[in-house]
């Protein structure tokens, strides 16, 4: 994209995490913003102050002429009263992944993508690049907590690091330099006809990279290695993972302080050592997927293995949010059973907690009932999981009559563990003031607002103690 500083765009649904992102991108460039959300909020107020003109409430009367383009999230109807308006005046209606993929078309893009995990490696690879003076440029779909941001402007030469999101199939608005499958699982049945559709989908991403790009795969994951296999044969490849099959791997993996080191190897040879904070082994393959990306774009690994380690995560994964009279509240983003699993696996690996009560909101009700046995299966880690009401996007009424909460508590009592169906987060908390216990961890987890829950036990706990 050219004179982005004398465009002037609307963005209706400013105040979601990558239509804020981007609109903060455009502001960095001199671009004139206005924009409209359902909501005020911290991400409209933090828009507002960077210059920009923020309606609450869509309103056909946002849209003027001067506009150069409506840019529209992915939850934008064709009915809204915005689009209509803009339709009639003849100005071009774009959605949030075309217009992040022409602003990426740029740059030298890396686009981060799978059914988990794309958050965290996105982060972490921007993360460590900009510690290590790369200054590069990012739109990540949750906030870097050392950074308190999920964007960045930096060198135009530099990296443009971007989070890729399957649904809808919006990544397919992506042709970066260097693209990154960190996985592939059932995900996002509302739109998907199977999981071979969503692999076709994945497909269709990685031919979509530059001619000389690079396509870098998860080689332990057999979705990802379908992907590798109809790639054309002069396509740039490198595969990351757990065994010495990979490209890159991580060998000597050892717990020491409450950190994982390991030795990365490449092609055979050994690159250097590296440890990270976060738990869990899914963490490791994240950072070797950061390693592959830095190997890819011909920056040094071993300006960046020293720099793993200092890494700590994003907003809402594996959040350590307040320790209360030897009782840990933490939080976690986890909605799908694998992210689940992985979540508390590494809980009990870094904190050996004497119970995990694990609080699950589940998110949709399609999701829910297609993947109802794998989700009662993905708490065999927790020692309680308290499920409320599902929270409810996209969905249709079939899907509400077909599943609920109390369904998904039935089946993971069926499996043996203990699971109890409360429907409101003051009953939660509620609960959680009656039952936890010194040596206790509690996590709130699931992608709605179920934080809320850490929350307000967290603050009753601060004035009752």
């Amino acid at each position: 994209m050219t004179n982005i500083g004398s465009k002037k765009y609307h963005f209706t649904g400013a105040g979601g995490i990558g239509m804020s992102a981007l609109a903060k991108m455009f502001l960095a460039h001199g671009a004139t913003i206005t924009g409209s959300d359902q909501q005020a909020s911290a991400v409209t107020d933090s828009l507002i102050k960077l210059g920009a003109d923020i309606q609450i409430g869509h309103s056909a009367e946002n849209i003027t002429q001067a506009l150069d383009a409506l840019v529209v999230s992915a939850a934008i109807r064709p009915d809204n009263p915005e689009v209509i308006a803009a339709q009639a005046a003849k100005i071009p209606v774009i959605k949030y992944a075309e217009m992040l993929g022409k602003l990426m078309y740029s740059f030298d893009g890396v686009a981060i993508c799978g059914t988990h995990g794309k958050s965290s490696t996105s982060g972490w690879l921007a993360y460590v690049l900009k510690i290590a003076e790369f200054k590069p440029n990012f739109i990540i779909g949750a906030d870097i907590v050392q950074l308190k941001t999920n964007s960045g402007v930096g060198d135009p030469q530099s990296l443009f690091v971007a989070e890729a999101c399957e649904f809808d199939r919006s990544f397919l608005n992506l042709h970066p330099q260097i693209a990154v499958i960190l996985n592939i699982e059932q995900d996002h049945l509302d739109y998907y006809k199977d999981e071979d559709d969503i692999v076709d989908a994945f497909t269709d991403f990685a031919h979509g990279v530059k001619a000389d790009g690079t396509v870098i795969l998860n080689g332990q994951d057999p979705n990802s290695l379908k992907v590798l296999s109809r790639l054309k044969p002069d396509q740039n490849t490198l595969t990351f993972g757990m065994v010495n099959t990979c490209d890159i791997y991580a060998e000597n993996i050892r717990q020491i302080d409450g950190l994982q080191h390991f030795d990365v190897i490449y092609q055979g040879d050994l690159v250097g050592q590296t440890k990270i904070a976060l738990p869990g082994q899914h963490n490791v393959c994240n950072a070797l997927a950061v390693i592959a990306v830095t190997i890819a774009a011909g920056i040094d690994p071993n300006t960046i293995l020293p720099l793993m380690h200092t890494f700590t995560g994003m907003d809402r994964r594996l959040m350590l949010k307040a320790k209360c009279d030897g009782i840990t509240i933490m939080d976690d983003y986890a909605h799908h059973p694998t992210e689940i699993r992985a979540s508390l696996q590494a809980i009990r690996q870094l904190y050996s907690p004497k119970r995990i009560l694990c609080i699950f909101q589940p998110h949709q009700y399609s999701r829910t009932r297609f993947l109802l046995d794998d989700f009662a299966e993905s708490f065999k880690l927790a020692d309680i999981t308290i499920v409320p009401q599902i929270y409810f996007v996209r969905d249709t009424e079939e899907n509400r009559e077909l599943v609920n909460a109390q369904v998904l508590v039935n089946r993971i009592k069926d499996n043996g563990c203990q699971a109890e169906f409360i429907n409101t987060f003051e009953e939660i908390v509620e609960y959680l003031k009656n039952s936890l216990r010194p040596g206790d961890l509690a996590v709130t987890m699931g992608a709605g607002d179920i934080w809320k829950v850490a929350d307000e036990y967290i603050q009753w706990f601060g004035k009752h103690s």
